[in-house]
């Protein structure tokens, strides 16, 4: 059944991602691929989503997990066809669901034509979409660092020019001040927009433009540091604006369709440049997800997203996992308590005013994985000499049902899940009425069916130190989201508890649980 045309569907919608590789293989190979994506799509349906943000299927080599692309307008072999594509939006649509899926513009793999175009001779025009530069002093041409460790600059021994990589050496970048590569995109853009997506998810958006003069940093960042992009005088260049503008009106020109942006920026009046009225639609916002369970750190961050954005009337988005970060319950302390707070979290999350965005599993409670140091592929963890230990912990394949590969293949996963997911699989979670998986379809249908939920205003109570209680309202509906996040208790507001993240929750909230009541 497809949905009823919105325009701006993607204001109140529920992302999930879907991380290929990691989510369901249908060829025993031991990778998830788009025909694995296909055939789990009624289950996510049933969950409650709107849309699935699917990450790069691209044809890689893989230095980053596909995030180094080769083509950008095919489908790699391991994870299917271009048929197989047109296949899983199609059903998809008729599930109601949406279909994001994650452009790469500031980087290709070293494997691009283009790339080894550039390498085969300094002449040719494909050169001159990357970033290639003469020694300074014998050495590189300025003192930037990777973010993933290491230099920023590697040398191409035949020319004896360096080229730029802002991440991994096999992910030199592109040179957005080029016309063509501008052109480029517009035309890759094109080409999905052309067979249904709905939207994009634009990685590194706040990067793809450097400093044209490269001057150097007056303070070098540190090898590997987490959110760098803070502190790169040479990245968030005002050339980014005016590509968006372009971008934006390609992309609205399709009807109903939507960019979000991947701005790494903790400051949040830097991010709302980026969602004025007619560039991006969305952009990520990190800044309740890199937050402690602490609950005046947690309503700060709300706030701050929130005024900042209001400012140039965009919508602040709202996530707390991603492919990029530790689960949630491995974050908030492990253990039963980090699942308890984790429950609490997704009441919270699932209540806040505009989109929000799941990461596979996060419905499961999974918490990170412990991989031995043998088995871990992430360059993260490579480049930066094991200082990091990378993101495969937050990457291991989806459990889906008991048995062995756990349902999510019939060979070898490409990481392996630990013995003890066998419960925490979603076919035992579904019998389960206590199950995190319950509690996340219980919410979402309650979000979906709630005119408070989905369109209503937002506005705090009072409430004591160490809590957090607001409330929706719209259509005489008011929904109260109450968050005992540590205070030694918390007295519920009146009206009747809707859900609660502890079944066996009392008028007085313990610490790490919440709940959504009908306000009076």
């Amino acid at each position: 059944m497809r949905w009823r045309r919105v325009s701006e569907w993607w204001r109140t919608a529920v992302f999930y991602e879907i991380y290929v590789r990691s989510f369901a293989d249908s060829d025993g190979d031991g990778l998830g691929d788009l025909p694995g994506v296909r055939s789990r799509l009624p289950y996510l349906r049933d969950l409650g989503v709107d849309a699935v943000w699917l990450t790069p299927f691209y044809p890689s080599p893989d230095a980053d997990h596909g995030y180094d692309v080769a083509d950008y307008v095919d489908v790699d072999p391991r994870f299917g066809t271009l048929d197989d594509f047109d296949a899983l939006v199609a059903d998809a649509h008729d599930l109601g669901l949406r279909v994001v899926i994650d452009v790469v513009p500031n980087h290709t793999s070293v494997e691009h034509e283009w790339f080894r175009n550039a390498l085969a001779d300094p002449s040719h025009p494909d050169r001159k979409r990357y970033v290639f530069r003469p020694p300074r002093d014998g050495g590189p041409p300025n003192n930037w660092l990777s973010i993933f460790g290491g230099p920023v600059w590697t040398l191409d021994e035949r020319s004896g020019e360096f080229y730029l990589h802002l991440f991994a050496p096999e992910q030199p970048d592109l040179d957005f001040h080029n016309p063509v590569v501008q052109e480029d995109f517009e035309h890759i853009l094109r080409f999905w927009l052309d067979r249904g997506v709905d939207g994009f998810r634009v990685d590194v958006a706040h990067g793809i433009f450097k400093d044209p003069e490269l001057r150097d940093e007056s303070e070098p960042v540190p090898d590997g540091e987490l959110f760098s992009s803070d502190r790169r005088a040479a990245i968030d260049q005002p050339e980014l604006h005016p590509l968006y503008r372009r971008w934006r009106r390609l992309v609205d020109g399709y009807g109903d369709r939507m960019l979000i942006g991947e701005v790494m920026l903790t400051d949040p009046a830097r991010v709302a440049a980026y969602v004025r009225p007619d560039e991006l639609h969305l952009a990520f916002n990190f800044t309740l997800l890199f937050e402690p369970w602490d609950a005046e750190r947690m309503r700060d961050a709300i706030d701050r997203i929130r005024g900042a954005l209001g400012e140039v009337g965009a919508t602040a988005t709202w996530v707390l996992e991603n492919h990029d970060v530790g689960r949630l319950p491995s974050r908030y302390g492990g253990g039963e308590e980090g699942r308890r707070r984790a429950r609490a979290a997704a009441l919270l999350l699932l209540a806040l005013p505009g989109p929000v965005f799941l990461y596979q599993g996060q419905e499961l409670g999974l918490e990170t994985v412990d991989l031995p140091e043998e088995l871990l592929q992430d360059p993260v963890f490579v480049h930066t000499k094991g200082m990091r230990v990378g993101r495969d912990g937050s990457r291991v394949p989806v459990p889906w049902e008991r048995g062995p590969g756990l349902g999510f293949t019939t060979g070898t996963p490409w990481l392996p899940p630990p013995e003890r997911w066998v419960e925490a699989c979603a076919a035992a979670q579904a019998e389960d009425p206590a199950s995190f998986l319950a509690l996340y379809r219980r919410a979402l249908a309650l979000r979906r069916e709630s005119a408070a939920l989905r369109d209503g205003s937002f506005a705090w109570r009072e409430s004591p130190r160490g809590t957090l209680v607001f409330e929706r309202a719209a259509a005489g509906e008011t929904l109260v989201c109450a968050v005992n996040v540590n205070a030694p208790a918390l007295e519920l507001p009146r009206g009747a508890i809707v859900l609660a993240s502890d079944r066996e929750v009392t008028r007085i909230l313990r610490p790490a649980t919440a709940v959504w009541t009908r306000g009076e």
